[in-house]
């Protein structure tokens, strides 16, 4: 008769009673671990990106120290004057091709070649002031 015996109601409402103290217990431990987790992950994806950021910059680094080694040499400075501001060398003999478009004939492109840029710039800005009190 003890195995086709039925548990009483007592025992009954203690396995209810301990289940519902057990489910408590794992919300308290799931809610007290939710925050820390999430604050770790966030972390951790700063740290990433801070990481590839540093990455970037050594590349960036590298890259600067490359040029300012190459700017330390006088030859490639000569070139470089040469390319970009079209200066030539003492004694040396230098060819400016210039496109067919800006050749012009007469004296008028001869005048306005010979006013300094800063008289230029200067009668125009007198121009844009006139036109403004209008």
């Amino acid at each position: 008769m003890m195995a086709g015996r039925r548990p009483r109601r007592a025992d009954r409402s203690l396995v209810t009673s301990r289940a519902a103290v057990l489910a408590v217990v794992l919300c308290a431990v799931a809610l007290s671990l939710a925050y820390p987790i999430r604050e770790y992950l966030a972390q951790r994806h700063q740290i990433d990106q801070l990481q590839a950021e540093h990455a970037t910059l050594l590349h960036r680094v590298a890259t600067l120290s490359r040029e300012q080694g190459r700017l330390a040499d006088p030859a490639f400075l000569e070139h470089l004057a040469m390319q970009r501001l079209g200066l030539c060398l003492p004694g040396a003999t230098c060819y400016l091709v210039v496109p067919a478009g800006h050749v012009t004939g007469g004296r008028t492109g001869a005048a306005t070649d010979a006013t300094p840029w800063y008289d230029r710039l200067w009668s125009s800005v007198q121009q844009a002031n006139r036109g403004a009190a209008r």
